[in-house]
C-alpha cells in the first residue's frame, strides 16, 4: 500500500496496471462494422420473440464479400456479426435448434460465409450470440446453461 496525496491508502497494483499487447491490439482497431441480420430483417419488426417461421429467412442475393467491400470502403478493419439475437435464430445450422437457417429457404450457413468473406478480405471477424433465446424452451432452467455452450462450440468450432 502506498498514501496518495490526501493520506488515503491506495493499492500500488492499482497505479501500475497497463494494458496487455491484446488489449492494445484490440483498442488500435478502432472502427468495426457490427452486423444484425436475422428473420427480423424479413419481418421489419426491431424485436422477434422467437415464433417467426423459419422460412421467412430467405436472402435471395446473399454475399458477405460485398459486406466486406463495403466496410473496408468504410475504413473499418472488422465485422461482428449477430450469430444469433434473443429471438434465438441460428445463422448457421445448429443441430441444437430447430429456428435456424438449416429449416430456411435459405439453407446457407451465413456465420462460415461471413468469416470465410473476412480472410478473404482481410479483415478481423467476431460473432455475437445472444445469451437470451425466447425460441428455447430450456431457457431459464440449468439445462439452458449446457445449450448455450453447445451452441458456442458450435461457433468456435
Amino acid at each position: 500500500m502506498i498514501m496518495n496525496y490526501s493520506g488515503l491508502k491506495e493499492d500500488k497494483r492499482l497505479i501500475e496496471a497497463v494494458p496487455t499487447a491484446r488489449q492494445i491490439a484490440y483498442e488500435s482497431m478502432e472502427f468495426f462494422c457490427f452486423i444484425h441480420f436475422t428473420v427480423n430483417t424479413f419481418t421489419g419488426r426491431e424485436w422477434g420473440d422467437g415464433t417467426e417461421p423459419e422460412s421467412i429467412f430467405n436472402p435471395e442475393n446473399l454475399d458477405c464479400d460485398q459486406w466486406v467491400e463495403a466496410i473496408k470502403a468504410a475504413g473499418m478493419k472488422g465485422m461482428v456479426l449477430t450469430a444469433k439475437h434473443h429471438d434465438g435464430f441460428c445463422l448457421w445450422p445448429s443441430k441444437y435448434t430447430e429456428h435456424s437457417v438449416k429449416n430456411s429457404p435459405c439453407k446457407k450457413d451465413v456465420v462460415r460465409e461471413a468469416a470465410e468473406a473476412c480472410k478473404r478480405g482481410g479483415i478481423k471477424f467476431g460473432f455475437y450470440l445472444s445469451p437470451w433465446d425466447r425460441n428455447a424452451s430450456c431457457y431459464g432452467t440449468p439445462e439452458y446453461n449446457d445449450y448455450f455452450c453447445n451452441q458456442l462450440t458450435e461457433l468456435l468450432t
